[in-house]
């Protein structure tokens, strides 16, 4: 390991000022989840359930939306397309506080739709600053700043909504997104390396706009063979574009999403379960102790691994830390649930960085910030469904049946992965 990695790195002053734009950019939306809950149970009157269904249609739109702006900002470049999510960051969390539940939902969906891209952006900008063993660091300085943020963000949003103070909390989240979205803007930090110009891009541009032109009598085809009932002839052009368009996706590339989705499954429902566990023990008082030893250990998991001098494949990290997520089921009280967070918080930075890292490694600069976006959708999707995993079995089971399903199911994604490169590879020699 070589610590002086990070020194040579934070000394590049593009890639510390990305780090720290980043980490400031974050902490609004780290908030926002815990200031929507509370606020449409505490001002709107409404339950838990209802409070769950508003952050799932939020999480739907943010996974829908995140692939598709990746892919704007390969396209027209970062500071255009970050222009819709800076108007609608500033315009619809100003409305969200002030309308009904009903209303509330179609704008949180489209609210995370056009969310910011900040987590995509900064990863795929590393991916260009940073190269060879510096990437390796970069990520892991990116995953450790995110467990920074989400030590502050959260815990300070609970605070303003306890206070009373939902409504100019949600409208400050929004504001302040804006703001960093704006000195993104002005930042404009690269998305491509020095060498593809501006002139490429725009010949890149240009004559993808002359070959959808040239080609629109054929899509005119496509679309009205899609009419045609069931077994009857369509035109071949379809399948070939998406397949293009898809070229990228390789199944290594599969993979690491896969590990993102289990990632975000563990992680999601390892969160549910500290909170069940300590609230239903009557301690839910000492919920920041568990979190603080949990995210610590990912910091110190996250700064080791930065300093390695090789990488340690994403799905081993993933295992390592869905079966230490198990015993967590066995805790008797608050200091032992916190103790036995830390080896599952180890891996946690390392498993997220390494994904990134891999991710960056395997997709070509151009096609880079789609990629970024559908493994954050990746990630967000498993966020989506470790909670509720989890739910079901601390209900029927106990608060030890959330930490004990998802991290089976983490390891059990993981032995099937690993099956599966097993095979693929004896078929390659083959």
């Amino acid at each position: 390991m070589n610590f002086a990695l990070y020194r040579e790195l934070l000394a590049v002053r593009p890639i510390r000022r990305l780090l720290l734009v980043g980490m400031v950019a974050r902490i609004p939306h780290s908030a926002a989840g815990v200031l929507l809950t509370l606020h449409i149970v505490l001002t709107l009157g409404q339950g838990y359930a209802a409070a769950g269904a508003a952050a799932a249609v939020m999480t739907i739109g943010i996974a829908v939306g995140a692939p598709w702006r990746g892919r704007r900002v390969d396209t027209v470049g970062l500071r255009r397309a970050l222009v819709p999510s800076v108007i609608s960051e500033a315009v619809i969390w100003s409305i969200v506080p002030h309308v009904s539940y009903q209303w509330l939902l179609p704008l949180v969906f489209v609210g995370g739709l056009l969310t910011l891209p900040i987590f995509s952006v900064v990863r795929q900008s590393l991916g260009v600053l940073a190269e060879g063993k510096q990437r390796r660091t970069a990520f892991a300085l990116d995953a450790i700043s995110t467990e920074m943020v989400f030590m502050i963000g959260p815990a300070a949003g609970a605070v303003v909504a306890t206070s009373g103070h939902t409504t100019a909390g949600l409208t400050v989240v929004g504001l302040s997104t804006s703001m960093a979205g704006l000195f993104l803007i002005w930042f404009n930090p690269p998305t491509r390396s020095p060498d593809q110009t501006e002139e490429c891009i725009e010949d890149e541009q240009h004559a993808a706009e002359v070959a959808v032109v040239s080609a629109a009598p054929a899509h005119l085809q496509e679309a009205a063979a899609e009419l045609l009932p069931a077994g009857a002839e369509r035109a071949p052009g379809v399948r070939g574009r998406v397949a293009h368009s898809f070229s990228w996706f390789t199944p290594a590339v599969g993979a690491v999403f896969a590990v993102a989705a289990g990632a975000g499954m563990v992680l999601s429902g390892s969160d549910v379960g500290i909170v069940a566990a300590l609230e239903i023990g009557g301690h839910q008082g000492e919920i920041g102790i568990v979190f603080l030893f949990w995210c610590a250990a990912s910091v110190v998991g996250g700064l080791v691994y930065g300093a390695m001098h090789r990488p340690v494949p994403p799905i081993l990290l993933l295992l390592g830390m869905a079966a230490f997520t198990i015993p967590m089921g066995f805790a008797s009280g608050t200091w032992t649930l916190a103790l036995l967070s830390i080896l599952p918080g180890l891996l946690c930075a390392p498993v997220l960085s390494a994904a990134s890292e891999k991710v960056a490694d395997l997709v070509s600069e151009e096609r880079r910030g789609e990629a970024m976006g559908w493994y954050g959708s990746a990630l967000t999707a498993g966020v989506a469904l470790g909670s509720p995993l989890a739910g079901v079995f601390i209900d029927s089971t106990g608060p030890s049946g959330g930490f004990v399903s998802v991290g089976v199911a983490g390891v059990i994604l993981c032995l099937a992965g690993l099956l599966l490169q097993q095979r693929r590879r004896r078929q390659v020699k083959a």
